[in-house]
């Protein structure tokens, strides 16, 4: 009885430390729904979406800042408000945005819409829009250890001037490349389409409101959940997608009780070859809801490797090339030169992404494609030595000198003395430096530049170790910070 008696203690102790640390965690939420569009078709179900998720966030204890039918300014200024309040919390934060609305992807980069944008070309976009991008650089300036993006964003493109020239869906964004405690989560896969949904809600949202509300899921366990029943409900036309960097736990609800389950949170994953052993012997109905829920390019590609019948095998089919297309357009995206763009042409010479990539290769084809280090080799060849690509062999004996005449001694030393010597510094060129030692001119590398982007909402700095660089902004330090996403420009669209 006494040991029974200590178990009950050891249980109450860890609830009571769980629900004192989750009352420690600082919860702030941002939720944004766009309907009333000026120049489109209003969308019936964001502001409806946007409502719901307020109600699930106050209930999981979020402080919540709700706003809907935002112009641009409105929502430049509620993203800037938002990461203000966040600065003040301090480290020990957790920042949540939700977004309802429309999106798209111009230039593979991704932009959210506000309700006053009445674009009449693609070059419209990034002057009349908010940069997603932008977006994730002022949430990251703030310090917190958590931040959840969810977007439900990636309806059709709804401006007919644009649409033979913009790529489908958003593209792809890698929360890796950035700094650890990031979540993006898009209600489909990048560079696919989601629906608005008959009902009140769209099929994201009404997943995410049944799977947020189940108590003790990580997020990560809760998006698995999402991603099933989004796919079901849709009969495989749209499967949300995320990409993580968190290295905290984060559950909506029951994190005092889930305190003392074991952490799910997933390690390296499994190869495309391990996938097909777990799934050998497994019923393709099984099988799909696996790979579905994981939700990475190695399960599906398992999955279509074993299984070749329907209904599932165009699905995943269909799924994995969309999949690999965009990873594609991603590194070409990154790099940011005529040769990636061309490389990518070669690839998939007929998507809806061609036109964007000659067009992109068009506009960077005099642009100077990265280079190593040019090193100047000496004017003459080195003598050969066997000792410098051998360290171990043995020397050869010195030839035999006949002993040198006075003479010949003295005028020796003299020309010696003369001759100027080889460890004299040289007087430095501009952009160059010597080795002293081997007579080597070493050119540094030059930067390659880059165009910079439409305006951002500028709070504070960047986020992670990009390719924009960094210029001034508005209100904080950096513009634009280094970069969020750690050597290119991203895309997207809704």
């Amino acid at each position: 009885m006494l040991r029974a008696f200590w178990g009950q203690v050891a249980v109450a102790t860890a609830l009571l430390f769980g629900t004192a640390d989750a009352m420690a965690e600082s919860r702030l939420a941002l939720v944004i729904g766009q309907s009333a569009y000026k120049a489109v078709p209003a969308l019936p179900n964001p502001v409806n979406d946007a409502k719901a998720i307020e109600q699930m966030l106050g209930e999981a204890g979020f402080e919540v800042t709700a706003a809907s039918d935002l112009g641009q300014t409105q929502l430049r200024e509620v993203v800037g408000d938002f990461a203000a309040k966040l600065a003040g919390k301090g480290p020990d934060t957790v920042a949540l945005m939700f977004y309802a609305g429309h999106g798209i992807q111009v230039d593979g980069e991704n932009y959210l819409i506000p309700v006053d944008v009445d674009p009449k070309r693609e070059a419209d976009i990034p002057l009349q829009a908010v940069r997603l991008n932008d977006v994730l650089n002022t949430l990251a300036s703030a310090p917190g250890k958590t931040r959840i993006i969810m977007l439900d964003a990636c309806r059709n493109n709804p401006f007919p001037q644009l649409s033979g020239t913009a790529g489908h869906g958003l593209a792809l964004v890698d929360t890796r490349t950035g700094a650890p405690g990031t979540l993006l989560s898009y209600s489909t896969s990048p560079g696919a389409e989601a629906e608005d949904g008959n009902g009140a809600n769209s099929p994201y949202t009404s997943a995410l409101l049944k799977a947020g509300r189940e108590s003790g899921l990580q997020i990560e366990d809760t998006l698995k959940r999402v991603r099933l029943a989004v796919n079901k409900a849709t009969s495989g036309r749209q499967t949300p997608w995320e990409s993580s960097s968190l290295v905290d736990d984060f559950r909506f609800f029951g994190s005092a009780e889930a305190a003392a389950q074991p952490d799910t949170k997933p390690g390296k994953k499994p190869s495309a070859d391990e996938w097909r052993a777990l799934l050998k012997g497994k019923s393709a109905e099984e099988a799909h809801a696996l790979i579905v829920a994981d939700g990475s390019g190695e399960a599906y590609e398992a999955f279509v490797s074993l299984y070749a019948e329907p209904p599932y095998a165009t699905e995943t089919k269909l799924w994995l090339d969309r999949h690999r297309r965009m990873q594609a357009w991603s590194r070409a995206i990154l790099i940011n030169t005529a040769s990636a763009y061309r490389g990518f042409l070669s690839q998939y010479p007929d998507s809806d992404l061609t036109a964007t990539a000659k067009k992109l290769e068009e506009r960077t084809r005099n642009r100077p494609e990265p280079v190593a280090v040019a090193a100047v080799a000496p004017a003459s060849p080195a003598p050969t030595n066997a000792a410098l690509t051998c360290p171990c062999a043995v020397p050869p004996s010195p030839p035999a000198i006949d002993k040198p005449k006075k003479a010949d001694t003295k005028k020796s030393k003299r020309a010696e003395e003369d001759a100027p010597s080889r460890r004299t510094a040289k007087k430095p060129v501009r952009g160059r430096y010597y080795d002293d030692e081997d007579d080597v001119v070493v050119v540094p590398r030059r930067p390659v530049i880059i165009d910079t982007p439409a305006p951002v909402i500028g709070y504070g700095g960047g986020y992670g170790g990009g390719y924009r660089g960094g210029y001034r902004g508005p209100s904080g330090p950096s513009y634009q910070g280094g970069g969020y996403q750690g050597g290119g420009r991203m895309g997207g669209g809704r």
